[in-house]
């Protein structure tokens, strides 16, 4: 068994594809915006995990998305190999980090805003 596809609650799957293909770098596997169905993979691992960018607009959803994100919980974890790298090319691209790396005890870390309502981990296992 495989994780084939997780998914991330966003306030606008449109808005969050752009983000998560133009400025994080990831690629289209799904993209219906008539249907405001979304789905990306990362580069690295084309045929790997897939991300799907979920419209918060059911009630519960809605209430889950926001309520991680009033009390500052990052919605998922993405992992790089050089966290130093990604956060100098995602600040130069203006995205917002709550968080610069620092070192924790499973390594390091930063936190960032996707614009869409959630706040992301970026990981570098040391």
């Amino acid at each position: 068994m495989i994780i084939a596809m997780t998914g991330v609650h966003v306030d606008d799957p449109l808005e969050a594809f752009r983000f998560y293909t133009e400025i994080l770098g990831f690629k289209e596997k799904v993209y219906m915006p008539e249907a405001f169905l979304a789905v990306v993979v990362s580069p690295e691992d084309p045929d790997g995990t897939t991300l799907l960018l979920e419209p918060s607009t059911h009630p519960l959803a809605k209430a889950y998305h926001e309520g991680l994100y009033a009390a500052g919980i990052p919605v998922i974890v993405l992992g790089t190999a050089d966290i130093a790298a990604e956060y100098e090319r995602l600040t130069a691209k203006g995205v917002v980090f709550r968080k610069p790396p620092t070192k924790v005890d499973w390594g390091i870390e930063a936190i960032f805003e996707d614009g869409c309502g959630n706040l992301i981990t970026l990981g570098q296992i040391s």
